[in-house]
């Protein structure tokens, strides 16, 4: 039989996250920053970007996946594995490699870049064996990181995406109420867990019932597994007394949302009160910083010091937030929109980002535990939105 190093294979509806006008204006600044540096083909391998400017959010398992832009073609590279699942969820072309030779995925880039181009490529992603075979099969004039100017786009949101991060956020609460009415003493973290998971995947059904549903979680601590922010969850059974820390991460096409608040189970005493209300109002006092024009340094700064004045800076254990849109827990990271100290990117209107301050006390202490709160905020042209409807603070959450 004939055995093509790759072919095309186009059948179904094609269903996608956005408008095809969406991805045509994030392809078109992309080809303008591609101008501005004489990059004349992206060759891009990693989920997020892959996902951002296509719409296709792969499946490696241990295949490699990419998206090639010309200044004329928008093209997915994608395994056999897949069929033409790929070609219905992308915007663009797509082209499937064979596995009957090794290296057919290059073989099928070159189809679209040709050789002794200067080539984008993602230093941040491609690693240095898939490097090598790039400049192998593609012989390039030159090769230039274009992961830098990738996440700057992607820091600015476009109202469709800020649309759907909306309702990312408003699923969250949805997980996170689901979460508070399964807490009772005796129970285990998991069960928890998944009271909120499967109340979140319901409610992305509901909402975008032409979606491809994956990768939503719940981390939800108690007592000494709240020490740590990503802590997986286990089969630890709650204490009266015990604190808690809620976590739930809807996925919808890729697109990361989150909800994390602090809980005690039935009282909460004296000093652990003190703490939580402390991270309490750095949470408020942060958000109140958030507006255009302040970079993420200053914000830093200003929460440090907050802290500072109330002798509590040495349990704070990371920055005070991040960016959100094609994300997750492990693809995908916009590190020049994060709250911390080496980070001087000014907000402007359209971006989005989180408040979420955590102090974690040492188990010799009377307060012992993770406290944690997060809210998600857009920025405006006047300061900021919580798009986040949960309720933060004693008030609410000390159950039973």
């Amino acid at each position: 039989m004939d055995r093509p190093e790759f072919y095309r294979f186009h059948q179904g509806d094609r269903v996608l996250p956005f408008a095809a006008a969406e991805y045509d204006t994030r392809l078109t600044k992309l080809r303008a920053s591609m101008a501005q540096s004489g990059v004349e083909a992206c060759v891009f391998s990693s989920m997020h970007n892959i996902a951002y400017y296509s719409g296709f959010l792969y499946c490696a398992f241990g295949r490699p996946y990419a998206l090639v832009v010309t200044p004329s073609e928008s093209v997915t590279i994608s395994a056999g594995i897949d069929a033409a699942q790929p070609w219905r969820r992308c915007h663009g072309d797509n082209i499937t490699y064979t596995d009957w030779q090794r290296n057919n995925y290059w073989r099928a880039i070159r189809s679209v870049t040709g050789t002794g181009k200067v080539i984008g490529f993602e230093g941040d992603h491609i690693n240095l064996v898939q490097k090598a075979l790039l400049d192998e099969f593609l012989a390039p004039e030159r090769s230039l990181d274009i992961a830098p100017a990738t996440m700057r786009q992607r820091m600015h949101k476009s109202p469709a995406e800020i649309e759907l991060i909306r309702a990312g956020a408003n699923v969250a609460d949805v997980g996170g109420y689901a979460i508070r009415d399964a807490i009772r003493e005796g129970v285990r973290e998991i069960d928890v867990a998944m009271a909120g998971r499967d109340a979140m995947e319901l409610e992305i059904a509901k909402r975008f019932p032409d979606a491809e549903y994956r990768d939503t979680w719940v981390w939800f601590q108690s007592g000494i597994n709240t020490d740590g922010a990503h802590n997986p969850v286990t089969a630890r059974r709650l204490q009266r007394g015990d604190i808690l820390s809620l976590n739930t991460f809807p996925m919808i096409s890729g697109y990361y949302t989150a909800l994390e608040r602090t809980l005690f189970v039935g009282e909460v005493d004296d000093a652990s009160r003190k703490i939580w209300d402390a991270n309490v109002g750095a949470h408020e006092f942060g958000m109140s910083l958030l507006k255009p024009g302040v970079s993420c340094a200053e914000v830093t700064h200003k929460i440090n010091d907050f802290f500072a004045e109330r002798d509590l800076l040495q349990y704070r254990t990371f920055g005070y937030g991040h960016s959100f849109g094609v994300l997750s827990h492990y693809y995908g990271r916009e590190a020049g929109l994060e709250l911390r100290e080496d980070i001087d990117t000014v907000l402007e209107p359209g971006m989005v980002i989180s408040m979420e301050p955590m102090l974690t006390i040492p188990e010799n202490q009377p307060s012992a535990g993770g406290y944690r709160e997060h809210d998600i905020l857009v920025i405006t042209e006047t300061g900021n939105e919580n798009i986040t409807g949960y309720p933060y603070g004693p008030e609410f959450n000390v159950i039973g």
